[in-house]
């Protein structure tokens, strides 16, 4: 794998582009050269036989003219003059020259051991040529020792007749072994060419690998997050401008990174602040992005490949309506369902808006959903038309009565004196009921709106619960209820309004002694609390008691566990929320305990505090 690797570097493939280039180009110019002297060796060679063959049929031309041949003598002269010159004139090195007469006959040659061939016919295809006067007869010829030769055969002509010819066959075993060694030389040189070539080759590839190298580096420590290092800029030429040019990109990406990650802080940090939900999808509806806030109101531990419209329960229609407009709302319910109104249910009520994610070119690539938690202000809304219901209904009941008497008195009971009597007793009750009803709902208003401003002051806590008791020993004694007080030891004073909180502690016990049968019991504590910066105030009766689940709404205004029973004690349903009220408005907390048929005991802490206001 390493091998593979190493043959694919840049330096590698500039260096044998390099030894292919030189070896081509050496190759072409070996094949040019060798065969150029080659065919000038050749050319040379076949020149200087035909030389040497044409300077030996002119001297032999005489000697061969048919004359000669009645004359045995001297032929045999002749003869032997012709061998003399063929030996030791025209002797080429390694070739044997024959001369022949015009039938063919072997008249001399150079080589002494075919001395016996003279008297012989010549039957060679070149021979019979040249006695027929075709000059250009030459041919290369292997023979039997596998040795190349040349063979040449001119007509020897006099006065324009052919008399005989000259046959020349010379070895070419020295030419070919001439080309051999120029083949040698250049096959040495290219190798050699080659070796230097490749050592010059490395060293140049290496000074565009080495600035390429560094750019890697710098690549690899980019994509690893390593801004600080620079690639080395070794020149001016195209690889040290692309050198300043990545470095210049690197510090620009840097900065850009800086600026998104800084932009990233930012939004990851408005999203985990934010008070809504912030949820949002690609485009298959895979939720992608979500904040704490969102897994908080859905109730989940994750959102890893949720789908969008199953998390928030959107019909594909729903959806496709949301994407293809500009979004939309819906109102998403979550919690058990109880006909006892939002409040007692504990349901969450959650606004969810759509917004689409346009991208240029590519439509709708998302959707992002926010989710608002609504449920106080449905609570609130709620409240408001049951606060509406109830007033209306507290209003209605006392006018009804007081219009349907009042009718009574015009239609004539005004005559008769006890039946008005009564009548004006009943419209003069319900107006007082009335009155309570307008004055606790004025007050209930101050408190609201902070314009009842507490009116501290240093009380006897043991003087304002006897004084408490002493209003109403007439409804105790009324009823056979005994009352106690109890003060921890200890405890003397505090510093709070005295008017609200004996209308705290007067509802209390007006309620206390509503609710509690002949014969019962009523006790009034104050203690300190156990890290002993409060005071705790208690009212526990033996009563009829409050079921569990009225409990939570005890405190609720206009509410009462018995209603009609209520209503004829006189009773607004206010006493309670005023009270609740007042104790906050002091800093403090109220809470209500109670079992069925044993009794209820309200409890209410107000801070120790001194005339400055700074804790006891």
């Amino acid at each position: 794998m390493k091998g593979r690797s190493f043959f694919r570097t840049i330096q590698v493939k500039l260096v044998i582009i390099y030894l292919l280039l030189i070896l081509v180009a050496m190759q072409l110019i070996g094949v040019y050269f060798i065969s150029t002297v080659k065919n000038s060796l050749i050319t040379s060679f076949t020149n200087n036989l035909k030389e040497q063959a044409d300077i030996l049929a002119k001297f032999a031309a005489p000697s061969l003219l048919p004359n000669q041949e009645g004359d045995g003598d001297s032929a045999d002269n002749t003869t032997e003059d012709l061998n003399l010159v063929v030996r030791n004139l025209f002797s080429i090195s390694g070739a044997e020259v024959q001369v022949l007469d015009a039938n063919g006959k072997v008249v001399a040659t150079s080589l002494q051991v075919h001395q016996s061939n003279i008297g012989q016919k010549n039957n060679s295809l070149a021979v019979r040529r040249a006695l027929q006067n075709i000059p250009d007869n030459e041919e290369e010829i292997i023979d039997e020792d596998n040795t190349r030769k040349k063979r040449i055969a001119l007509p020897v002509t006099y006065n324009d007749k052919v008399v005989g010819a000259v046959y020349v066959v010379a070895s070419m075993t020295e030419l070919y072994e001439t080309v051999n060694r120029v083949n040698q030389i250049f096959f040495s040189g290219t190798l050699i060419a080659l070796g230097l070539t490749g050592v010059l080759g490395i060293l140049l590839a290496h000074t565009i690998t080495s600035p390429i190298q560094g750019l890697t580096r710098q690549a690899e420590a980019v994509a690893d997050g390593r801004f600080d290092l620079k690639a080395p800029v070794l020149g001016d030429d195209e690889i040290g401008r692309l050198s300043m040019a990545f470095n210049d990109m690197t510090i620009r990406l840097k900065e850009a990174l800086s600026a998104n990650e800084e932009e990233n802080e930012k939004l990851v940090s408005v999203l985990s602040n934010m008070s809504d939900g912030v949820v949002a999808a690609d485009e298959r509806g895979v939720i992608i992005v979500w904040n704490r806030r969102a897994l908080e109101m859905l109730e989940v531990d994750t959102l890893q490949d949720a789908k969008l419209s199953e998390l928030l329960i959107l019909t594909p229609d729903k959806l496709a309506e949301f994407e293809q407009g500009r979004g939309g709302t819906i109102v998403l319910n979550r919690g058990p369902q109880e006909d006892a109104g939002l409040a007692e249910s504990g349901d969450s009520v959650l606004k969810v808006t759509f917004t689409p994610i346009h991208r240029r070119g590519k439509g709708i690539t998302g959707m992002i959903a926010v989710l608002q938690d609504v449920t106080e202000q449905e609570k609130l809304e709620q409240s408001r038309r049951q606060f509406v219901a109830n007033v209306s209904h507290e209003l209605r009941t006392p006018l009804t009565t007081i219009k349907s008497y009042a009718e009574a008195l015009g239609d004539g009971a005004l005559e008769e004196r006890d039946l008005s009597t009564r009548f004006v007793g009943v419209i003069s009750n319900e107006t007082e009921r009335m009155i309570r009803l307008v004055t606790d709902l004025l007050h209930l208003s101050r408190l609201d709106s902070n314009q009842a401003p507490l009116r501290r002051r240093q009380t006897n806590i043991h003087d304002m619960l006897d004084e408490v008791a002493d209003r109403f020993s007439f409804q105790l004694r009324q009823k056979s209820i005994s009352a106690t007080v109890g003060v921890e030891r200890g405890l003397k004073n505090a510093w709070l309004d005295r008017d609200q909180i004996d209308q705290v502690l007067d509802n209390l016990i007006s309620n206390a002694i509503k609710y509690t049968l002949d014969g019962g019991q009523i006790g009034l504590t104050a203690r300190r609390t156990a890290d002993g910066g409060s005071i705790e105030i208690s009212v526990k009766d033996t009563g009829i008691g409050i079921p569990k689940k009225d409990l939570t709404r005890i405190f609720d205004r206009f509410y009462r566990v018995d209603k009609a029973r209520s209503r004829n004690m006189g009773g607004t349903g206010l006493g309670l929320s005023i009270a609740r009220e007042i104790v906050r408005a002091h800093g403090g907390t109220i809470a209500l305990y109670s079992e069925l048929n044993e009794g209820s005991k309200v409890t209410f802490t107000l801070p120790l505090l001194q005339e400055g206001g700074d804790p006891e």
